[in-house]
């Protein structure tokens, strides 16, 4: 049941009428020696410290090692619930639960990286959002998770997660794509609008830029996990909507790469250039890095 490639995941989809949560969980089974009903349990585990990290900020406001972010996901929740958000339930929560995420990451405490620790609220915040606007089981969103981690692992197989390596577009873009292709399943969609979905949240991201302030993680990060949360529910609702992609997933990650290879190494996590290299961005960053 192994895949390298997106088009191979869809073919073994088709050939034994399995969902994409399903290949990937016979895949982890079928190439080691752990037992299926373990890789699941590992999985909610995972699912278990996304909700932890996702929803402990918003009682208990965490700052961040640098100092530059802290609270924010608290001020988000306090607007959903006083009834003035204009973003609707399903997307106010999503990115309040992925700016709270950032927070415990950038504090040291316990997250999923998903797939790094830089873009690790995305996947969470979509997906317990929905569940909780949905009434969606924990089954239902661990399924999804394993539809994220196929994503992923194409990502990291045939492109890079990395900042350092293709800008943030590889970290919150492939993080965007992944939550997109697992709203995707969870809402009922099928294998081809699942990659859809992750082809066009990368597309739209395309070109994105690290530029940690301080060189940390936490600033401009934390608000690009906002948008990038925003940008997978977006392309889940057009997958959805039976709005194709033109361009296949897999062409995608290689065009994804091949602008990373392209973007200036001020631009892929040195904190030399963007928002790093602004006038306050460097009063910032010293402040941050002397405290």
């Amino acid at each position: 049941m192994d895949f390298k490639t997106g088009r191979e995941l869809l073919e073994l989809c088709k050939e034994h009428e399995m969902s994409i949560s399903e290949v990937m969980m016979q895949r982890e089974t079928d190439l080691t020696e752990v037992s299926r009903d373990d890789i699941y349990a590992r999985m909610e585990k995972a699912l278990s410290i996304m909700r932890e990290s996702s929803h402990k900020p918003l009682t208990e406001p965490v700052k961040s090692i640098g100092g530059l972010i802290g609270g924010e996901a608290e001020k988000l929740e306090k607007r959903r619930l006083s009834g003035a958000s204009i973003c609707g339930n399903v997307l106010a929560k999503a990115i309040t639960y992925a700016m709270a995420v950032l927070e415990v990451n950038t504090s040291m405490g316990l997250i999923v990286a998903a797939p790094t620790a830089g873009s690790s609220g995305i996947v969470p915040g979509l997906l317990l959002s929905l569940q909780e606007e949905y009434n969606l089981t924990d089954e239902e969103v661990i399924h999804a998770l394993f539809t994220a981690s196929a994503v992923g692992y194409l990502a990291m197989r045939n492109a890079t997660v990395a900042g350092a390596v293709g800008g943030c577009q590889a970290e919150v873009g492939v993080a965007s794509a992944m939550a997109a292709a697992s709203a995707v399943e969870l809402m009922g969609g099928t294998p081809k609008q699942c990659l859809n979905a992750a082809s066009t949240a990368i597309m739209n991201l395309l070109g994105l830029v690290c530029d940690p302030i301080g060189g940390l993680v936490e600033c401009p990060c934390q608000s690009r996990n906002a948008v990038g949360t925003a940008n997978a529910l977006t392309c889940a609702e057009i997958a959805l909507s039976g709005i194709g992609q033109l361009i296949p997933l897999d062409e995608m990650l290689d065009t994804m790469l091949n602008v990373g290879r392209g973007l200036p190494y001020e631009l892929r996590e040195t904190a030399l250039g963007g928002c790093a290299a602004t006038a306050t961005g460097c009063t910032l960053g010293c402040c941050s890095l002397n405290a």
